[in-house]
């Protein structure tokens, strides 16, 4: 049986003026509140534009689908995330288990703060996750925590390492998305993102001292 084709996820031209760079930032915005109001079943194009207040033709003229622009939404996130992981695990200024300790209160604050889009565009995933843009924008972090774990655990192998790394990242995204679903005070949010950090910073210690 032949592989289904992936839709269409690009943005079909890049805004070259600030009038059309205006516009898209309308239509994403307006996608925003959709798809908080309405969730990923009910979100359409035309519900897009109508909200931005623009005809379903000018939001094609950047968006072929609205998997384009639910994966526009999430690579957006996806770039946010990774922009944060890179300024605090780069920052060779402070010891690498104090940036372990900043990134993981830092990326569970986001988590929380941001649960109701998250769950959202989890839902909308099943649309765009198998696209080839959708696997390069999850890999874009990689190279930095690679990087990280080679400066925290210099004494361990490079297999270990990459274990170091994949552990991190996977236990961050899977613990984050379970504990965000339920509300959390800033005070629940911040002694819970203490123990994790205790426990991956003890985690990096065993690997180094090994």
């Amino acid at each position: 049986m032949p592989d289904r084709a992936s839709p269409r996820i690009s943005s079909r031209k890049q805004p070259q003026q600030a009038r059309s760079a205006g516009l898209v930032a309308t239509i994403l915005e307006a996608a925003v509140q959709v798809l908080a109001k309405e969730g990923a079943a009910r979100f359409t194009t035309a519900r897009v534009a109508e909200k931005a207040g623009v005809s379903v033709g000018s939001l094609y003229q950047y968006f072929p689908n609205k998997a384009a622009i639910l994966f526009r939404l999430q690579s957006d996130e996806w770039r946010q995330t990774a922009d944060m992981l890179r300024a605090i695990l780069e920052d060779r200024g402070r010891p690498p288990l104090d940036r372990v300790r900043t990134l993981v209160h830092a990326f569970l604050k986001s988590e929380c703060d941001e649960a109701a889009m998250r769950v959202a565009l989890d839902d909308a995933a099943p649309l765009y996750r198998d696209a080839p843009e959708a696997r390069t924008a999850r890999a874009s972090a990689d190279g930095v925590v690679a990087a990280f774990m080679r400066e925290a655990v210099p004494n361990a192998t490079d297999a270990v390492r990459a274990m170091a790394g994949d552990l991190l990242k996977t236990t961050m995204s899977q613990v984050g998305k379970h504990y965000s679903e339920t509300p959390r005070t800033d005070a629940e949010i911040a002694a819970y993102a203490d123990a994790m950090a205790d426990m991956f910073c003890a985690y990096l210690r065993s690997l180094d001292h090994a």
